[in-house]
C-alpha cells in the first residue's frame, strides 16, 4: 500500500461499537443476521501544526465519536435494498431493534463512510489545514477494511494561525 507523504500525521482509534448486520446477497453465512463490536482507526495529516502543536487535537473529535456511536452502538445495519427492509422498519417501530439503513453495510463501505464524516468535520473546522487520509473499519481483531484517499481540497493553502 502506498502511503502519501505528509509533514505530520497522527491516528486516533475509537473502539467497541457493538452492532448487527447482514449481507443479504451473500450465498454463505453472512446473509444471516450477525454482529461484531466494530472499531475504527483514523489517520490524520497536516503540513503545519496548529497553535498547540497538534495535527488534530484528539479532544476535538467528540462530534465524530458521537456520530460513530449513533450509527454503530447497539444498532442493526441493513442495506437500503434489503428485501426485508419493511419488516426491519416494523421491528424498529416496535422498538425491537435500532435500525440504520445504509447503502452498503460492509466494512469497506463503512470505512469510506466514516472517512467522509471525518473529512466533513475537519474541512468545516480547520479550513483545509488537516485531512483524514485513511480510515479503517474493524469488525473484530482479525478482520478489517480501509478506505484511503487524500481529499482534493487538502492541497489548498491552509490559513495562517
Amino acid at each position: 500500500m502506498h502511503t502519501p507523504s505528509f509533514s505530520y500525521t497522527c491516528s486516533k482509534h475509537f473502539s467497541d461499537f457493538p452492532c448487527a448486520h447482514r449481507q443479504w446477497r451473500h450465498p454463505g453465512h453472512c446473509r444471516f443476521v450477525h454482529g461484531y463490536s466494530r472499531s475504527f482507526c483514523f489517520w490524520f495529516a497536516a503540513e503545519k501544526l496548529d497553535q498547540f502543536g497538534f495535527v488534530v487535537d484528539f479532544a476535538s473529535l467528540n462530534s465524530l465519536y458521537e456520530r460513530l456511536k449513533d450509527q454503530f452502538d447497539h444498532t442493526f445495519l441493513v442495506n437500503s435494498d434489503d428485501p426485508l427492509l419493511s419488516q426491519w422498519k416494523n421491528l424498529h417501530a416496535e422498538e425491537a431493534l435500532d435500525l440504520r439503513v445504509m447503502d452498503n453495510v460492509g466494512m469497506e463501505s463503512s470505512a469510506k463512510l466514516v472517512w467522509e464524516w471525518a473529512n466533513e468535520l475537519l474541512l468545516d473546522r480547520d479550513y483545509g489545514r488537516t485531512c483524514c487520509w485513511r480510515a479503517e473499519a474493524f469488525e473484530n481483531s482479525a478482520n478489517s477494511a480501509s478506505f484511503q484517499q487524500v481529499p482534493a481540497w487538502f492541497k489548498q493553502q491552509p490559513p495562517e494561525f
